[in-house]
């Protein structure tokens, strides 16, 4: 399932596009130019591309085996509307081959690093499903790991529930994170009894009385594990989630009397992992070798005072490069084999000094398996441009206001006075003309010229700053305030909201079109009519605030793409608005072809009101009799009557999102 270094890679688009005609330009474009200013090379790692038709690809390799196929997305989107006319936008991808291959490459990596080092452990992968729950992604997963023994995280009873009913390999590990109560813990050691690898990490003191008193009751000899509170802390969002403020996990007093009360009872034997989190998505190698260096140094100390152990738990923390850059927050400075090498050789180094045997290693690396195998795809609904007329319309009238006369000036002279000067001048009268209205002095349409001259100055500032080598900051924000606003069939709360509640970056861009020139550039909102409804940062070059975008044509649907979204986004998404979760298909390659599934339909208004405590019957009852009154009322016919019921009701049945 690893892709080759220099794939294969046949059109297995099953609907090739029109080509289109090429744009009227001076400077010729290419799809290798689109390819580098979208990033797609820098952070599709191998599983994205566009093909020479200008359309985005998922590239995919079955799971027997064989050669990559280049699929493109819009093509799958064409095929679905001949065979599910009825399917509407938003749509989320999953591609389970992409979900396959990550998961291999992850266990083969640490295979690797373990073989090269010649380390006496094994790896112990574990999915933690608080990443992404959803039933296909959960029972992929168990499929999909079981050569590898690759085992669950649950943080949870719910979670813990849906492991025990997917992950039956005695050879895998069940981890039990997080507070648990004595259903929860009877639970885990009951799957101890009935064969299972179930380690109940302990979080709180607290937990080890309950666990005591249900293993004595069901009779197993459970196998425990410990979370501590490392000093060394990671960079990036989650900083915070190691250190001596960490909420989660034993301090070291605390861990020494966790050992003293299993050494009174006899139970020391039942230590048998060490767990640490040092939070997700961590940018740099540097932190997290230093992070596994303590840890090993504790897990040696508790061998040492004879606890038996066996395993190490590395946590998360394996970042996803979202912006290709390998130097921010959204990205990572090193690759997935320096990680798996890195972790292997701490440890490695660690216990051969203390002379402890090798444990068998544990990392619950779940954003960069899940991230890369959904795409959420929506259409763009309409466009707000600035309405700029060219200078020679912009005559102002005799008897103008000198404020508006001196910004006309400006835009006559701006050759003259140059990108600074204009700017600085514009600006100024600009603020004049908006006081004045303020006071009374001019009306609106005054004010509306003078806008309409304004922007004119800056579209022609801002042509001139881009052959500035370095334009000052106030020039360089021009280009952002002259932006179009593109609206998108989509909720940011729904499906990314991460890009609103920590400012997580998601590759955005153009689904097809990618052989013409994109003339046009734009912020990204939502349905939401909600002002942090907007996606304003995105990758490419640098992390820009404007997306280079096309123009929109009639009656055709311009699609854009978001792309590494299948970790966390679907837990977290939220219903503001009342925008439920969208339709998914899942696409996966059967006999060297792409097929496509609608695994899921997505929410109906009736359905997500009644997450809101609304019954719909109940919703139309009221309206009907709402109807009724006015029809008595002479206000409505009876024919409208039963049109606006009859309305209300499909409504009731229809997708929460604009449907065409």
């Amino acid at each position: 399932m690893l892709p080759p270094e220099t794939p294969h890679i046949p059109d297995a688009t099953t609907d090739t596009a029109p080509s289109s005609p090429p744009a009227a330009e001076e400077t010729p474009w290419s799809v290798e130019e689109a390819r580098n200013l979208y990033g797609i090379d820098r952070w599709g790692a191998g599983y994205f591309s566009v093909n020479d038709a200008g359309e985005v690809c998922a590239d995919l390799e079955p799971q027997e085996g064989g050669d990559i196929t280049r699929v493109s997305i819009a093509g799958l989107m064409r095929d679905l509307k001949k065979t599910h006319a009825d399917l509407q936008m938003p749509l989320l991808f999953r591609f389970s081959d992409i979900l396959h291959s990550r998961i291999e490459e992850l266990n083969v990596s640490f295979r690797r690093a373990i073989a090269e080092q010649n380390y006496g452990g094994q790896y112990r992968g574990v999915y933690p499903i608080k990443v992404n729950q959803q039933h296909q992604v959960i029972s992929e997963v168990a499929s999909f790991g079981r050569e590898f023994q690759y085992g669950f995280e649950a943080g949870s009873k719910p979670e813990l529930l849906a492991a025990l009913a997917y992950m039956h390999d005695p050879k895998a590990l069940i981890i039990c994170n997080g507070y648990k109560d004595r259903e929860f813990i009877d639970l885990a050691l009951g799957a101890c009894k009935m064969g299972l690898q179930v380690v109940i990490v302990l979080e709180m003191p607290d937990e080890l009385p309950l666990i005591m008193e249900s293993a004595a009751a069901l009779g197993v000899e459970p196998l425990l594990g410990v979370r501590i509170r490392l000093s060394a802390k990671s960079g990036g969002h989650w900083a915070n989630s190691a250190g001596d403020r960490s909420p989660f996990g034993f301090s070291f007093p605390q861990l020494m009397r966790l050992l003293d009360d299993l050494r009174a009872h006899d139970k020391l034997d039942w230590m048998r992992l060490l767990h640490f989190h040092q939070g997700s998505q961590i940018p740099k190698i540097q932190t997290i070798r230093q992070s596994a260096m303590e840890a090993a140094r504790v897990y040696v100390q508790l061998v040492k005072e004879g606890a038996k152990m066996g395993f190490i738990d590395l946590g998360g923390g394996l970042a996803v490069d979202y912006d290709g850059s390998g130097s921010s927050s959204n990205s990572r400075n090193y690759a997935l084999q320096e990680y798996c090498s890195d972790m292997v050789q701490m440890i490695a180094q660690v216990c051969d000094e203390a002379k402890v045997p090798h444990p068998d290693l544990v990392t619950e690396s779940g954003r960069a398996v899940a991230s890369y195998f959904s795409v959420l795809v929506f259409n763009i609904l309409g466009v707000t441009q600035l309405d700029l007329n060219g200078p020679k319309a912009l005559a102002i009238p005799a008897d103008a206001n000198v404020q508006l006369r001196s910004l006309h000036e400006v835009m006559l002279n701006i050759e003259t006075l140059g990108p600074q000067e204009s700017y600085n001048d514009a600006v100024f009268y600009r603020d004049g003309l908006r006081q004045m209205f303020s006071l009374g002095v001019i009306g609106i349409r005054e004010v509306s010229l003078g806008e309409e001259i304004f922007w004119q100055i800056m579209t022609r500032v801002s042509t001139k700053t881009k052959s500035m080598k370095e334009p000052p900051q106030a020039l360089r924000e021009i280009r952002n305030s002259l932006a179009d606003f593109y609206y998108g069939n989509f909720s940011i709360f729904q499906s990314l909201p991460d890009s609103w509640a920590i400012d997580q970056l998601f590759p955005v861009m153009p689904m097809h079109r990618l052989d013409e020139s994109p003339t046009r550039e734009a912020v990204i909102s939502d349905l939401t009519c909600d002002c942090d409804g907007v996606l304003e940062h995105f990758t490419g070059k640098e992390r820009d605030k404007v997306l280079p975008v096309h123009e929109l044509r009639e009656n055709d649907d311009y699609l854009l793409g978001v792309f590494l979204v299948g970790a966390y986004q679907e837990s977290l998404g939220g219903l503001h608005n009342l925008f439920g979760d969208t339709n998914v298909v899942s696409v996966k390659m059967e006999n060297g072809e792409p097929k496509c599934e609608v695994h899921y339909r997505g929410d109906t208004v009736g359905e997500v009101l009644s997450y809101m405590e609304y019954t719909p019957a109940a919703l139309v009852e009221r309206f009907t009799m709402f109807a009724e009154r006015a029809q008595a009322e002479g206000r409505i016919t009876a024919m409208e009557k039963r049109r606006l019921i009859d309305g209300y009701r499909n409504g009731m049945e229809g997708y929460t999102y604009f449907e065409s």
